[in-house]
């Protein structure tokens, strides 16, 4: 199982949440808002909870992926077609952060912002830790 931690009130994040749940056919990720409790524990128990919100993050076993690794390792764990998300492992990961902080940085004026952390529809509650 992997835990992807995400900005809870990005409507990208939320968009791209509701996007991996509906790709996910063998629940392999579980969610939490990086605001909530749970967020927060793992953030701590990985040493991260100083990174900002602008980063995704992927739980994954013993590791830590931010950013671009984050996004990488999520497609690739999907299957299928998404495996070809691997080939920007090719691009150096400091251009690929960078795109990535560009897009994070703007996320809220583009796609806007929500009051609140995501309510996850009924039949996807279980896949979200508290």
């Amino acid at each position: 199982m992997s835990v992807l931690l995400f900005d809870g009130v990005c409507n990208l994040c939320n968009t791209s949440v509701k996007w991996v749940l509906l790709r996910d056919k063998k629940g392999e990720f579980k969610f939490a808002a990086i605001q909530s409790e749970a967020g927060q524990s793992l953030l701590k128990s990985f040493g991260l909870d100083n990174q900002p919100l602008e980063s995704v993050i992927l739980i994954s076993g013993r590791q830590a992926y931010i950013k671009s690794d984050a996004a990488i390792k999520v497609a690739s764990k999907l299957g299928g077609i998404w495996t070809i998300a691997l080939v920007f492992r090719l691009v150096p990961r400091p251009v690929r952060d960078a795109i990535y902080d560009w897009v994070a940085k703007n996320r809220y004026r583009w796609f806007g912002k929500q009051e609140q952390c995501l309510l996850p529809q009924p039949e996807w509650k279980d896949r979200f830790l508290n």
